[in-house]
């Protein structure tokens, strides 16, 4: 069942690159819809046969594959992992969506997608560390091409920088895991064989910072981060989707899967110091992104301020804090990707994304009113507006963090103030004001180009309106990881009290206060 999500797209990306040279590029691209929309339905199909009961792996597969190695081909699921395939598969179904009808070189272009969703879906499904570390490199050459042959201007260096920093990820990841099975008792990469043993606290630290740093690079947290800003800027709208809203779950999945999990005596005593890391990055990600005039550069510098809550809420460790994690990688994967496919399609018609030029686009008659109206929509999910899903993330985040570092947390309110203020500035410039005589008359928005932001949208406000939906999945899960976590550390009771709050009671009223409103 599992294993569907991971060849399927694979295989797809294969049948794509041998198409004969002579179809047509639109023709490949419905081809290739049609393949990730297949792969989307079966990931539907598994989460309604999802137990919400049991809290361990599900659909559990295993075959030995390199057992002197210590590599078996292992995969499981559970309500950390399940709303990030969800994602994946949903994102790549967008991404394709959103391409130009006639792009470059469809056969290479669309196989190199599907062979990414592919390699994502492994690696948020292994259950053995080193077939973690191939799925997580497999998308190394495929982003490097995709940046490389469709990007922008200066798409050499950017993906050449993408390609050093995500290999020096890679390297330090490897390095960390060979670490784990160099100081333990035990050959076997597997993950809960590895869960059981215990390292020293000096080994801990050593193998912990490692793994933060790699981890690190790919979410990507400041200042770590140098590499997005030109990567996001340069890639076309349908790989800058794939790499905020997908790509970047690797790095928090793997900060929350092995960081966390692996050296729970060591990200105790370090936590104060990471959600400090947290909010620096919060901070610096909100006020790079006001100073920008690009609104592409922008988007991409709210990304990196989103993801200090993620790791603000890891540093937490409470069960809110990680339900809330959860459900802001989710979230911020929605907000994402209908921004950059908005910012995409006022590039395409307007010609520019420059903050100084565009003017006036809520125009009825002769800007582009719908897709202002959605980018409206779209930054106040960012700014985490009460009734959208970016709201009720944000609010799961900053109430279990409070209990464990309300001084970090509170500064990290203030980081939702100034994405408001950096989303009211987008707005104002380029929706509000006189349009342009010079610049009237844009070519028009068609249906196709609409529906994958309305598919976005209502994803967006629904789970905003219904948040249940969203973090039912990952409570059973989230609630035995923390009592695994605090019989590991042996923390104090009081503190162990406080820190596991019950997170259905909290969302329950959440859910109560949202249809009040």
């Amino acid at each position: 069942m599992l294993s569907v999500l991971i060849w399927f797209p694979c295989i797809a990306a294969v049948v794509i690159a041998l198409l004969p040279q002579a179809i047509a590029a639109h023709r490949v691209r419905l081809l290739s819809l049609f393949l990730s929309g297949a792969t989307l339905l079966w990931m539907l199909w598994l989460v309604s046969q999802f137990n919400l009961s049991t809290p361990s792996f599900q659909f559990r597969e295993s075959l030995p594959w390199l057992p002197y190695l210590g590599l078996s081909y292992e995969l499981g699921v559970d309500g950390l992992s399940l709303p990030l395939l969800l994602l994946n598969t949903l994102l790549t179904w967008i991404a394709i969506y959103s391409s130009r009808v006639d792009t470059e070189r469809p056969r290479l272009f669309y196989s190199l997608i599907l062979l990414i969703s592919g390699g994502v879906a492994g690696a948020f499904l292994a259950q053995n560390l080193l077939l973690f570390f191939l799925f997580y490199e497999i998308e190394l050459i495929p982003f490097y091409l995709l940046i490389s042959v469709w990007g922008g201007t200066q798409q050499g260096s950017a993906a050449t920088k993408f390609l050093l920093y995500t290999a020096t990820s890679g390297g330090l990841i490897l390095a960390g895991f060979l670490g784990v099975i160099w100081f333990s008792d035990t050959t076997s990469f597997t993950y809960e064989t590895l869960l059981n043993q215990t390292l020293p606290l000096n080994i801990q630290y050593l193998l912990l910072v490692l793994l933060l740093l790699g981890f690190g690079i790919k979410t990507p947290l400041v200042p770590l981060h140098t590499w997005l800003p030109d990567t996001y800027v340069t890639a076309s709208t349908p790989v800058s989707i794939l790499l905020g809203g997908v790509l970047a779950k690797l790095g928090t999945y793997g900060i929350f899967r092995f960081c966390m999990q692996l050296f729970p005596d060591a990200w105790v005593k370090l936590s104060p110091w990471l959600a400090t890391w947290a909010v620096f990055s919060v901070l610096y990600g909100a006020l790079a992104a006001i100073a920008q005039k690009d609104i592409k550069r922008m988007v991409a510098y709210s990304s990196v301020g989103h993801m200090g809550y993620i790791l603000l809420a890891a540093a937490a460790q409470t069960e809110l804090s990680i339900i809330g994690a959860i459900a802001q990688m989710f979230a911020h994967g929605l907000i994402l990707a209908l921004l950059f496919h908005l910012v995409g399609i006022v590039e395409t018609k307007v010609g520019t994304r420059d903050l100084e030029v565009l003017n006036g686009l809520m125009n009825p008659v002769r800007g582009l009113p719908l897709i202002s109206a959605l980018l409206v929509l779209g930054g106040m999910a960012s700014a985490g507006i009460p009734g959208l899903v970016g709201f009720i993330a944000e609010f799961l985040v900053f109430q279990g963090s409070y209990i464990a570092f309300p001084i970090q947390t509170l500064i990290s309110v203030v980081g939702t103030g100034l994405t408001a203020v950096y989303f009211v500035i987008l707005l104002n410039r380029t929706c509000f004001g006189k349009l342009d005589n010079n610049l009237a008359y844009y070519s028009k928005v068609n249906w196709n180009e609409r529906i994958p932001a309305l598919v976005l949208v209502a994803l967006i406000v629904v789970l905003g309106l219904h948040p249940t939906w969203l973090v039912r999945w990952s409570e059973p899960t989230t609630a035995a990881l923390m009592a695994e976590t605090y019989e590991a550390v042996s923390l104090p009771k009081t503190l162990a009290m406080e820190r596991s709050i019950p997170s259905s009671d909290l969302v329950s009223n959440l859910a109560l206060f949202h249809h009040s409103r």
